[in-house]
């Protein structure tokens, strides 16, 4: 059996549906009500797992912060933190908000403080962002909680992540690990899933998927072909919301797409180049078999004057092996336009 990891009773891996986050992250930009408006939409699209974003800024950044501008912003990441983090008594609203309707609440903590309340709110799994990656002290903090993690890797090289695996192997914790490019929104050239690849061959007993920030499902669908089994993505209810991820994000059509396109893309993968046994029916009609086309007398030496390849592929000898029967004799009389068999070759 391939790898798997298993989140609140779904199990994640290759043999089983692959599995869509829907991050709301801090699209709702501190509101607990348009997060949960948020949530209704990932319910209505069939959402398994909603994915928040635990801020708690203080332990989470120091004054240098306010200095520091993302790409995809203007104002300072302090600053972006302090407005879209919820408190405690929101957040804990949102997830007991998101079981209500038979999801999965899971989040990812920026700091020692915000994994402690999710420590608090027992939630099933953590997820840790790239940025975290290589923040061993709080990977070893999250990973005494003894609870699955899905890592995510962006930014991040095989050696430093091997560090990262190594922490929570140590522990007997479960991990599962997304390759992604944290550009928001990022390049189709810079998706990268030969990195992806790379990552998998590095770590070939882990599940492992895509954390992705374009701006459709299409790299979400090449990694599951390749044999990815966790994708997520930034989510909203609708791109006219005015939060950080929003450019990013998908919507509830396009999650819902996601999640059906992602299964069916998942049930194409494998098989070995032989016919499928389901094939025979047209086998049957579409090759070509060995057949005279005129009447041969016994002792009648076989040539293609008198024997030829036609359809249906019902009769005994396929044509692949026409060749090996020129120059051969008839056994016995034989009509025009029969199916030849090898017991009237000699």
């Amino acid at each position: 059996m391939n790898p798997y990891i298993e989140i609140a009773g779904r199990k994640i891996g290759a043999d089983f549906p692959p599995l869509v986050i829907a991050e709301i992250g801090i699209n709702h930009e501190g509101s607990l009500q348009v997060a949960k408006e948020m949530v209704d939409a990932a319910h209505r699209a069939g959402v398994e797992v909603v994915k928040h974003q635990t801020h708690i800024v203080a332990d989470e950044m120091s004054g240098a912060a306010k200095k520091v501008i993302p790409g995809n912003a203007t104002v300072s990441i302090y600053e972006i933190m302090e407005r879209c983090a919820l408190n405690e008594a929101d957040e804990l609203e949102l997830k007991n908000y998101v079981e209500s309707l038979g999801m999965i609440f899971i989040s990812t903590p920026f700091s020692r403080a915000a994994a402690e309340r999710l420590k608090k709110f027992d939630i099933p799994a953590y997820k840790i962002g790239s940025g975290e990656c290589n923040n061993y002290p709080l990977l070893e903090h999250i990973a005494s909680f003894g609870k699955p993690v899905i890592l995510s890797t962006g930014m991040n090289t095989i050696e430093s992540i091997e560090k990262a695996v190594a922490i929570f192997d140590k522990h007997n914790i479960p991990v599962a690990l997304l390759h992604t490019t944290n550009l928001y929104p990022t390049p189709i050239h810079l998706v990268r899933f030969g990195a992806m690849m790379e990552m998998h061959e590095a770590f070939p007993n882990k599940v492992f998927g895509l954390s992705d920030h374009t701006l459709n499902n299409n790299a979400c669908l090449g990694a599951v072909a390749l044999g990815g089994s966790i994708l997520e993505r930034h989510f909203t209810d609708h791109m006219q919301r005015t939060g950080p991820d929003i450019v990013c994000s998908m919507d509830e059509k396009a999650c819902a797409e996601l999640i059906v396109n992602s299964a069916e893309m998942a049930l194409m993968r494998g098989g070995t180049k032989k016919p499928a046994d389901e094939e025979q029916v047209t086998i049957d009609f579409a090759f070509a078999t060995v057949c005279t086309i005129k009447p041969i007398q016994k002792g009648e030496v076989f040539s293609k004057d008198n024997i030829w390849v036609k359809r249906p592929g019902t009769g005994k000898i396929l044509a692949e092996h026409f060749e090996s029967i020129l120059g051969k004799v008839a056994t016995r009389d034989i009509e025009n336009d029969e199916q030849l068999t090898w017991d009237e070759i000699n």
